[in-house]
């Protein structure tokens, strides 16, 4: 079974976004997944994120790296996180969420990359493809695919970014002990935000 969804199946996604975000600003109450009828692609473990732009800008974006919720728990749970809990950003009001425009990010499993010495990690790296992941001791970081593309980063780049997002130095992915890992992204957005997936 292929783990990409359809074109149709991320619309509903992202309409699922929409509405968990809209019952909880003017509701204050979670959106049941029972409420949305949704393909049986939903009952699936994924990890997934759920982005927020506002005229272009960041304005929230939280989400589950690995596959432990269903995928409309998680795309319920990361789309209000995102909303009002991403600690960078004051909470989207009811006023502005009509000017903000959803992403959906569907992850595959994370992959541990294995290298003789880790300066040969950038090789298994490609750029527009994976995200990463970096863990050392209590450290971790997460950058999902469209961060390297849209800064033009070279895979090196992406690593030391990776890091210091993580909250350790730049260099940190050359040590032994630092974990990389890769994940592939299925990437949907809505054209405006209106709800309309392109």
């Amino acid at each position: 079974m292929s783990m990409l969804l359809t074109e149709e199946e991320g619309k509903e996604g992202l309409k699922l976004a929409r509405r968990a975000i809209e019952k909880h600003l003017s509701e204050n109450r979670r959106l049941k997944a029972e409420e949305a009828h949704l393909p049986a692609r939903f009952e699936e473990d994924r990890g997934v994120f759920v982005t927020l732009n506002k005229h272009g800008n960041l304005r929230g974006c939280i989400g589950y790296p690995y596959p432990v919720f269903k995928l409309k728990d998680a795309i319920i749970d990361a789309a209000i996180s995102a909303a009002v809990s991403d600690t960078r950003f004051p909470p989207v009001t009811k006023e502005e969420f009509e000017d903000i425009v959803i992403e959906l990010t569907i992850l595959s499993m994370p992959q541990v990359l294995k290298a003789a010495k880790p300066k040969d990690l950038p090789e298994q790296i490609e750029i527009g493809r994976h995200g990463l992941i970096v863990k050392k001791g209590m450290y971790q970081g997460l950058l999902l695919p469209q961060v390297a593309t849209e800064y033009e980063w070279s895979a090196e780049e992406f690593l030391c970014q990776m890091c210091w997002k993580a909250g350790l130095p730049q260099d940190a992915w050359l040590e032994k002990d630092t974990e990389v890992s890769t994940f592939e992204g299925q990437i949907f957005k809505e054209e405006d935000g209106r709800g309309d997936g392109k």
